[in-house]
């Protein structure tokens, strides 16, 4: 899956800020050169158009990892699929602040956006961008004309693969244009579907692949591809904020999607090698990731962004992996401070710098981290040091954990929720407890998970994200942090797609 072939490029135009989602369908760049009956008339080009689905995650576009981007109208790097999200899901938390003046970039910790701001609209073109492939997929499979014995199961990997994109659609924007591979290209401007009916449509494909469809198996595919694990992680996290997306709490229902996971995953020995240039080893906690590579998925996005953007001042280079830092990315005191000193997870770099955050546009002020390295588990350098190996681990096993230890104190049973909180605690050095509190959980979250993008999800589902009861360093642009308004739970619908489809309603407050 590291050796890419982008046929998709016969059926996609790149989406420019300025213009519509349209109907998230793709239209042919050239009808005379690259009609899907040219294009698509063996097996193996089937298998590379799906292929350009799963690459869509950690590129920008067929022609490296600034070129030929598949978003128009802002920088190849800034539209990668994973370093979009993180500027919502990452920079508006206590998780990072990142010192660039690139546009309106430091409006996200400051919790200042708008529903012009590029970052915005550039996630939210990548996500539809993203879903407009599967749908196209799909939608050439029932026309191939050719024997395909892998079908069933290859729509399945794309279904995924778009139920993961649906999700952070409903987390982040809320009421989203809809589309599938059954809408009629260029027919139509799509409707708007609200946050309880795009809930119960991801409900029942998540359903549907886990329990009726060719998905293969976990532990049955090869690494990179999907599994039925993924729609079950997909599932879990929208069972688990169901409170948030319809107001409706699903906690047990969260638990027990996550049981199909025991015995099939269990917590990697070392906490460190989840993170490193040879994680693809790491097969028994890693769900589903997003397979990176520093020769074939050359990418300003993912982990290489994490990475690169996180490395500056006095830090170790070499023993990054790389040959030099683009000193952006740094921790607040308030996540610092969740880390004991035994903690195996306390993995910061603090020579040089400043724990408080004076100026957020200087480095040395804030902690800096290097969870994530382009070295491998023995030490070795990456295979080149301007563009990473390192896997983006999207759904651990660890989170199933944490989710089940939060979904008992929310009142599920059956989730073994002390046994699994204990476990996430042990692996990382630290003594089991016999008791344990929501917060408490949300603090293991923290620690367990940061840097993966699921801080703003959880700060959300625990009322702390906006509130002014829990602030961290320049929350809401002042030094001490402060509370802010609770519409900044959703991000807006880029002022682009509501001035041309008339379907679609801004969210409240902007």
């Amino acid at each position: 899956m590291k050796a890419i072939k982008y046929i998709l490029g016969a059926f996609v135009v790149a989406l420019g800020l300025s213009s519509c989602v349209g109907d998230l369908d793709v239209t042919p760049i050239d009808p005379a050169l690259n009609t899907a009956d040219k294009a698509l008339t063996t097996a193996d080009d089937y298998f590379s158009l799906l292929a350009q689905c799963y690459a869509g995650f950690a590129t920008s576009g067929a022609n490296g990892p600034d070129g030929g981007c598949n978003i128009s109208g802002i920088d190849g790097g800034f539209s990668q699929y994973y370093r979009g999200r993180y500027h919502l899901n990452g920079l508006t938390t206590d998780e990072a602040v990142c010192g660039w003046n690139d546009q309106t970039l430091q409006n996200f910790h400051s919790m200042k956006w708008t529903s012009t701001d590029v970052f915005v609209a550039a996630f939210y073109y990548r996500l539809f961008y993203q879903i407009s492939a599967c749908n196209e997929f799909l939608r050439q499979m029932d026309k191939a004309k050719i024997d395909l014995p892998d079908a069933a199961q290859w729509k399945a990997e794309a279904r995924a693969l778009r139920a993961l994109c649906w999700f952070d659609a409903i987390d982040n924007y809320g009421n989203v244009p809809f589309a599938d591979e059954t809408s009629t290209v260029g027919s139509s401007l799509p409707e708007r579907i609200e946050r309880p009916q795009l809930f119960s449509y991801i409900e029942s494909e998540c359903l549907d692949l886990i329990n009726g469809s060719d998905l293969p198996e976990i532990g049955e595919v090869e690494y990179g591809r999907a599994s039925k694990g993924l729609p079950i992680m997909v599932l879990a996290k929208l069972y688990i904020n169901a409170e948030v997306y319809i107001g409706t709490p699903k906690y047990q229902e969260c638990a027990d999607i996550l049981a199909k996971l025991d015995g099939k995953y269990q917590l990697h020995d070392k906490y460190n090698e989840l993170f490193l240039a040879d994680n693809d080893r790491c097969t028994d906690e890693i769900i589903f990731p997003v397979v990176v590579d520093g020769e074939n998925t050359m990418s300003y996005g993912v982990t290489n962004y994490l990475i690169f953007a996180s490395t500056g001042g006095d830090m170790p280079v070499e023993e990054i992996g790389i040959a030099s830092g683009w000193g952006g990315l740094r921790t607040t005191s308030t996540c610092y401070k969740k880390f004991s000193d035994a903690d195996a997870r306390k993995l910061f770099w603090t020579e040089g710098q400043n724990e408080e955050i004076e100026d957020i546009s200087k480095f040395t002020d804030g902690i800096a981290f290097y969870k994530f390295k382009n070295v491998t588990s023995t030490g070795q350098p990456g295979k080149a040091k301007g563009f990473v190996d390192t896997d983006y681990p999207v759904f651990r096993y660890a989170d199933a954990l944490l989710m089940k230890a939060e979904c008992e104190l929310r009142g599920a049973t059956g989730a073994d929720g002390l046994k699994s909180f204990n476990m996430v605690r042990q692996r990382a050095g630290l003594p089991a407890v016999s008791s344990y509190t929501l917060d408490e959980v949300l603090d293991e979250r923290a620690r367990e998970l940061f840097q993966e993008g699921w801080r703003r999800n959880d700060l959300i589902r625990f009322g702390k994200f906006t509130s002014a009861d829990y602030v961290w360093d320049w929350k809401g642009g002042v030094k001490e942090g402060r509370g802010v308004s609770s519409h900044l739970n959703l991000f807006p619908i880029p002022s682009s797609d509501l001035n041309c489809n008339t379907n679609l309603v801004q969210n409240p407050g902007y």
